[in-house]
C-alpha cells in the first residue's frame, strides 16, 4: 500500500492489485476483504504523519503594534486612572479579569499562538519573564511615526505614549541577550519566529482626525505613515526575520466611534450598503493600497523572505456587509456602552468600563466590543483568516 501524492489517500500497490486480480475466484472475494481491512487500519496512522509532515511551526511569535495588539504593556507599571481598558468587564470571556487587553478576549495574535502551540505571547516590558517562546511589545496608543512628528504639527496633546514602531524594535533589542547568544544565533532563532508587525496607523490617523485637522492635510500623512512601516520590517528583516505579517488598518468609517462622532444628516456621507462613513473608510483604504505598494517592494528586495499582508480591512468589512454569515448579529453596534447619537451604543461620556456602561449578554455575537476595538470571537475569524486565506496574502499556512 502507499499514500497518494499530497494527499492522505491510500492507495493498493501494484503487486496487490495483481495478486488479488490473479487468485482464484472462490479465493479473490476474502483476498480483497482483507485488503479493505489493512486499507483502513494504516489509514489513521497514514494520515496523521502526511498532516505532521506538511505542518508548519515557528519556535517563537513577536508581536508589535496598538490596541490591537497590546497584551498589557501599558499596565505592567501601574494602571493609569482614566484608563477604562484596564477595568471590568474587559477581558471578562476568556481570562475572567482585565490584562490590558482592549477586548473581552483574546486578539489575533493570541490565537496565531495558539494554532502553533505557543504561549500567549506576554508583554514585553513584564519583568521576570522567559520570553524565548516570544514576547508581545505591542502597547495601546502607538504610532507609526515618531511623537516628534505630532509635536511639531501641534497635536501631540492625543498621542498617549512614545511607544512607535522603532520604539517597540528597540525594546526587541534589549531583550536580544536573553533570547540569543551571538548574531548569528539570533538570527537563526529570529528564522523560526513569526513576526506580527502591526497594527499600525490607526493612530496616526485619529491624533490628527479628533484635533480638527483638515482631511486635505490628513491624507499626506499615509506616505509617511506607511514608509514608517515599511522601514520597521526591513529592521526586523535585518535582525534575521523572515516571515513577517504586517496588517493594514481597519475600516474606521465602520467603528461605532467614528459614527457617532460624525454622525450626519446627510445619506451621501454613508454608503448605503454598509451604513459606514464613506471619506473615513476611503482615508484607511488609501493607507492598506500605500502599506501593500512598501511590502511587495521589500518582498522584492528581500525574495528569501515571506512578508504577508493581513487584510483587517476585508475581514471587517464582510462581517458588515453579512454578519449573519458569520454568527454576528450586528457589526455596528457595541457590545460594550451606552446610547449616544444615533444607533450604534456608543457615548464618549459613558464608554465601556465606565459608570453608566453596560455589557451585552452575548458578546460573540457582536463584531465591536468597545466602538472601537473588536470582541474575541470577530479576532478568532480574523486569526482563521490569516492562518488559511482569504484575510492573508499570502496566508500563513501557505507555503
Amino acid at each position: 500500500m502507499r499514500v497518494g501524492p499530497g494527499s492522505c489517500l491510500l492507495l493498493p500497490t501494484t503487486a496487490t492489485t495483481m495478486a488479488v486480480a490473479h487468485a482464484p475466484q472462490r479465493r479473490r472475494g476474502v483476498l480483497l476483504l482483507v485488503l479493505v481491512a489493512a486499507l483502513v487500519a494504516a489509514l489513521p496512522a497514514t494520515c496523521a504523519a502526511a498532516r505532521s509532515k506538511s505542518k508548519k511551526s515557528y519556535t517563537a511569535i513577536f508581536s508589535f503594534g496598538d490596541s490591537l495588539s497590546d497584551a498589557g504593556n501599558l499596565i505592567v507599571n501601574g494602571t493609569p486612572k482614566a484608563l477604562t481598558t484596564a477595568r471590568p468587564p474587559y477581558g471578562m470571556t476568556f481570562f475572567r479579569k482585565p490584562t490590558g487587553r482592549c477586548s473581552n478576549g483574546r486578539l489575533v495574535v493570541d490565537f496565531l499562538a495558539e494554532h502553533f502551540g505557543l504561549p500567549l505571547p506576554q508583554p514585553s516590558q513584564a519583568k521576570g519573564k522567559d520570553f524565548k517562546k516570544g514576547a508581545n511589545f505591542a502597547i495601546t496608543g502607538a504610532t507609526a511615526l515618531e511623537y516628534s512628528f505630532f509635536k511639531a504639527h501641534g497635536i501631540d496633546q492625543r498621542i498617549w505614549n512614545t511607544g512607535s514602531i522603532n520604539t517597540q524594535i528597540g525594546w526587541l533589542q534589549d531583550m536580544k541577550p536573553s533570547l540569543c547568544k551571538s548574531d548569528q544565533d539570533c538570527k537563526d532563532y529570529f528564522s523560526k519566529s513569526l513576526f506580527v508587525v502591526g497594527e499600525f496607523g490607526g493612530n496616526d490617523y485619529n491624533a490628527p482626525l479628533f484635533s480638527g485637522v483638515k482631511f486635505s492635510e490628513i491624507k499626506t500623512y499615509v506616505p509617511l505613515v506607511t514608509k514608517a512601516i515599511a522601514n520597521g520590517v526591513e529592521k526586523l528583516i535585518e535582525l534575521g526575520a523572515t516571515d513577517l505579517l504586517v496588517p493594514g488598518v481597519l475600516p474606521i468609517g465602520c467603528f461605532p466611534l467614528y459614527l457617532t462622532l460624525y454622525n450626519t444628516s446627510s445619506k451621501s456621507d454613508y454608503n448605503a450598503r454598509t451604513g459606514c462613513l464613506r471619506r473615513y473608510n476611503r482615508l484607511a483604504f488609501h493607507h492598506n493600497r500605500e502599506l501593500k505598494q512598501q511590502l511587495d517592494e521589500l518582498q522584492k528586495k528581500y525574495p528569501k523572505t515571506k512578508i504577508m499582508y493581513g487584510d483587517y480591512f476585508k475581514a471587517a468589512m464582510q462581517f458588515v456587509v453579512y454578519p449573519g454569515k458569520f454568527g454576528f448579529s450586528t457589526a455596528l453596534q457595541a457590545c460594550c456602552g451606552a446610547g449616544g447619537q444615533g444607533n450604534y451604543n456608543f457615548n464618549l461620556k459613558k464608554k465601556c468600563g465606565e459608570q453608566g456602561a453596560s455589557v451585552c449578554s452575548n458578546p460573540s455575537s457582536y463584531v465591536s466590543w468597545d466602538g472601537i476595538h473588536m470582541t474575541e470571537a470577530a479576532y478568532k475569524k480574523v486569526a482563521d483568516g490569516w492562518l488559511n486565506g482569504p484575510y492573508a496574502e499570502p496566508p500563513i499556512l501557505k507555503s
